[in-house]
């Protein structure tokens, strides 16, 4: 999995952290329900323009999706990497279980 960007984790966490159901997302993103649920398992790719949607959604800038993904897929320096691990089990935590 080092080799692949995951982006579809990042997107699962985002989503649960607002505390938005999959249903939720999708009716705000004007897509359906079974389309979000195949970006986060890895099954589809987010298009750009979803990506920016995303962004608009959430109230971040797109790259920062990037950034997220980057940094779970642990393309962090070593002293970093503990910090960011703290932060990825805090955010599991907050989002629970779906």
């Amino acid at each position: 999995m080092k080799d692949q960007l995951q982006m579809p984790r990042a997107l699962q966490l985002t989503r649960q952290f607002h505390r938005l159901s999959q249903s939720e997302l999708a009716e705000r993103l004007g897509v359906s329900k079974s389309h979000i649920s195949e970006l986060e398992s890895g099954k589809k790719t987010p298009s750009v323009d979803l990506l920016k949607k995303y962004a608009e959604v959430f109230d971040i800038p797109p790259s920062t999706l990037l950034l997220f993904a980057e940094r779970l897929n642990g393309d962090i320096p070593a002293r970093q990497k503990a910090k960011v691990e703290k932060v990825l089990r805090f955010l599991e935590l907050v989002a629970g279980d779906e």
